[in-house]
């Protein structure tokens, strides 16, 4: 059957179809976390969408409060044992700390430079003195090589096109999913954030970065600064 662009639920305001990220599933995220965060610890989850991750966190002993613009994705775990809080993460000021924050999904790839130091200033205000910060990028590399492609993530089919540079340093491309024979489309643009880069954004808002992983370094951990020991403000 072909597909059609019927149907198809809600839209969150950055352009996120709740009907696919409820139907995505977790890769090696939480194998990841729980290298580096230890049992029962509370973690912060900006941007948790649908709960890919908020789920087999709280399934592993974790204390998450999950944190979303879009009250329909965090419907859709109402039902895990999870914190839950309606907001921008770039608004959010929850007034305390925890052993580990999140930002996943490539958000610290945004091409707007004010956003993504607004967003990692949220991380730092909430990171507790001895906390660790998780990131998900997209590697420099990643830009060079991007291209159109086809995968299949879970239940769901994933195309990659239109993919074009509108400059030196950024990638504009649009996300086609499919399932059951329905379609969604979601246009993105990238910036590309080298390892300098992310150093110096971390450092503008009093982290640093700590350790990577995976040889592509894709993912970064970081702390606080020395002498950072209290909430930045941004």
């Amino acid at each position: 059957m072909p597909t059609s662009p019927v149907n198809l639920g809600v839209i969150t305001p950055d352009g996120c179809a709740v009907e696919v990220y409820a139907l995505l599933e977790p890769h090696d995220e939480p194998a990841l976390i729980e290298s580096v965060v230890p049992a029962g610890a509370t973690v912060l989850e900006l941007g948790a969408g649908a709960g890919r991750i908020t789920r087999p966190l709280v399934s592993a002993g974790y204390q998450v409060t999950a944190v979303d613009e879009s009250p329909q994705m965090l419907a859709r775990f109402a039902d895990v044992d999870a914190r839950q809080v309606t907001a921008r993460i770039q608004d959010l000021d929850l007034a305390e700390t925890f052993d580990a924050v999140l930002l996943m999904s490539h958000l610290v790839n945004t091409a707007d430079d004010a956003l993504r130091h607004d967003l990692l200033a949220t991380c730092a205000r909430h990171l507790a003195a001895d906390g660790v910060l998780i990131v998900q990028r997209h590697p420099p590399e990643w830009f060079a090589r991007a291209r159109d492609l086809e995968a299949v993530d879970g239940k769901v089919d994933v195309k990659l096109r239109d993919v074009t540079r509108p400059t030196a340093s950024t990638v504009q491309a649009t996300v086609h999913y499919a399932h059951g024979g329905r379609l969604w489309t979601q246009r993105f643009v990238a910036k590309c954030l080298t390892d300098d880069d992310i150093a110096n954004e971390l450092a503008a808002v009093g982290l640093e970065l700590s350790a990577w992983m995976h040889e592509e370094r894709s993912w970064f951990f970081a702390r606080r600064s020395p002498g950072r020991d209290h909430a930045v403000n941004g």
